[in-house]
């Protein structure tokens, strides 16, 4: 098993005791979440990209915001083991034709593109899934729902809500930091080894 699974899974079954938890994990050991990348170019773009981002936010969210007389560790270890589990079954692996600039000749290279089979947006799509198994808090829901802050499309539309939820809900704050620090700082030309 990949070290990044691993950790999750030792992280998640440490603190995610609520009804529908197993059936959860079950259902992610089924699908790619543990193999896939986490963006097609960005961050994490490689093979166990996933993972090991959803285990990056939950470090940086735990060493940065934790905060014992306020937060809940089922909380943190939900929110940031799972915000991103709309991209489980997102990506797919195909090939591109890439000019050599040493032979100039072209050759095929395998790279990760989108194939999303349920278009239902992102953080909105990733408390879907999670409420299929289980219930989320509504703090938790808020959190994940607004976890990409700015880079969603519904707050670049001017809607307003995002503020609201991050005035009302501290745990969404803590999430969108902890998302943003692992993203643009930790993982930064990352691979999937350690």
């Amino acid at each position: 098993m990949n070290p990044f699974a691993q950790e999750f899974e030792t992280i998640y079954e440490e603190h995610v005791t609520r009804a529908g938890s197993q059936e959860l994990l079950e259902w992610l050991r089924k699908t790619d979440f543990f193999t896939a990348p986490a963006s097609t170019k960005f961050h994490c773009a490689c093979e166990y990209g996933l993972v090991q981002h959803s285990v990056s936010v939950y470090r940086v969210m735990r060493e940065k915001h934790f905060d014992p007389d306020v937060d809940n560790e089922e909380s943190f270890a939900l929110c940031a083991l799972l915000h991103d589990v709309c991209k489980a079954q997102f990506y797919k692996t195909t090939t591109r034709n890439v000019k050599n600039e040493e032979t100039g000749q072209w050759e095929k290279q395998p790279y990760y593109a989108i194939e999303d089979s349920f278009p239902y947006g992102h953080g909105e799509k990733s408390v879907f899934l999670i409420e299929r198994f289980l219930r989320l808090k509504t703090s938790e829901a808020v959190a994940i729902r607004w976890h990409m802050g700015g880079f969603d499309d519904a707050a670049r539309a001017g809607n307003f809500a995002i503020s609201q939820a991050y005035d009302k809900y501290p745990l969404a704050v803590k999430l969108h930091l902890a998302d943003l620090e692992s993203t643009f700082l930790r993982e930064k030309g990352t691979s999937s080894v350690r």
